[in-house]
């Protein structure tokens, strides 16, 4: 088969790492994988065996996601949009895919719902219409109407023929965060947690006995890392790690070397971070669903800062889930300082250990599985 994913990260890059993992695990079944991605590039993902079509990149004025820039970080003006959707239909017009799936649209990313809606026009007119499936994490944001979870739903009927939700329904239903329906109920299909393969240990076990401090991949995480700078200086005995995320991180790097001590290293996000887990006394960072599948997996002592600025509650209600497990602890940026990482530091580290987690980690393989029998259930 086919496949083609349409995602646009527009902070962080969870989104895109997401599409991506699912795209291997479709290569590694011999289906042809194509992700067409709208965000800004981030060469660090691993996209091996993937084929990658960038559009004109955009990004979120920060938390303002009603705000879009383009690679400039000027507003992104109607010529790029139009730009953006003529790409799309080449796109789906020259791969002529056997199935589509749109990453988060239409339970978010509202404010590109002019071209996720034109991708979705076009491939109604092919020849041989793509299966149209929905790819969506464990916990949304809330509809802040009841007319956009209308809304949603009427797109989902009218274009898709399926919801993969990226969750254990005993763990996370959809229902937590979005309302869910008797007619959205019977398009969803739980996949379990879309993550890659459990990380080997480092070969040279970098990270050893580190407290690692991250914020994603985006431009995000200020206050965490000026919180964590000062608890690096109140635990001069331990060494600390953070890494830096963004278009712009190593300006970032730069700026917080500046009045750094001697205790920690500083430098841009790296691709081996998940291995570096497997040797880390702990970690510090937001709840993105990336970030907390890697900590399952690896069993690392985590404290939880669930990003939560301009309301979002993504996290928030992800790191509280994960905070009944021994070695996770919550953190709310309100109550964010030095002082209090250290408190909840010394909670993890000195809790249970936790066991790496495997059970429903394989949403990657069993989304394959599923979009198999729904394209064999068509022909």
């Amino acid at each position: 088969m086919k496949i083609m994913i349409a995602v646009t990260h527009l902070l962080g890059t969870g989104h895109l790492t997401r599409a991506l993992t699912l795209a291997r695990a479709f290569a590694a079944e011999g289906h042809a994988s194509t992700v067409v991605t709208g965000g800004m590039p981030a060469p660090h993902l691993d996209s091996t065996n993937v084929s990658l079509v960038q559009l004109p990149p955009l990004r979120s004025d920060g938390v303002n996601f009603t705000r879009l820039l383009n690679a400039e970080g000027l507003d992104a003006g109607e010529e790029v949009m139009q730009a953006r959707m003529q790409a799309l239909e080449v796109t789906l017009h020259d791969l002529r895919p056997d199935v589509l799936i749109t990453e988060l649209f239409p339970f978010g990313r509202r404010v590109l719902r002019a071209e996720f809606l034109h991708l979705l026009t076009c491939a109604a007119t092919q020849l041989k219409r793509p299966l149209i499936c929905a790819s969506v994490r464990d916990i949304l944001a809330p509809p802040s109407k009841p007319e956009k979870a209308h809304a949603t739903e009427n797109i989902i009927t009218s274009h898709y023929d399926a919801v993969l939700v990226h969750s254990d329904r005993a763990i996370t239903p959809l229902n937590i965060s979005w309302p869910v329906t008797e007619t959205l109920e019977d398009y969803l299909d739980y996949t379990g947690f879309v993550a890659p393969p459990a990380p080997a240990p480092h070969p040279h076990h970098l990270g050893s006995g580190e407290i690692l401090v991250s914020a994603g991949g985006g431009d995000v995480g200020t206050d965490l890392f000026a919180a964590a700078l000062d608890a690096a200086r109140r635990d001069p005995a331990r060494s600390w790690r953070l890494l830096i995320g963004g278009t712009n991180a190593q300006s970032r790097v730069a700026a917080l070397q500046v009045d750094a001590p001697t205790n920690v290293v500083i430098e841009p996000a790296r691709p081996d971070f998940r291995h570096m887990l497997h040797h880390a006394a702990a970690s510090i960072s937001m709840a993105g669903y990336n970030t907390a599948l890697d900590l399952l997996q690896t069993g690392t002592p985590a404290v939880f800062v669930p990003f939560d600025a301009g309301g979002e509650v993504e996290q928030s209600l992800r790191a509280k889930a994960l905070a009944a497990l021994p070695g996770i602890s919550v953190l709310p940026t309100a109550q964010l300082s030095g002082d209090a990482l250290l408190h909840h530091l010394a909670q993890v580290m000195t809790a249970p250990q936790r066991s790496p987690q495997t059970n429903a980690l394989d949403g990657a393989r069993k989304t394959v599985e599923i979009v198999e029998t729904l394209v064999s259930a068509r022909r």
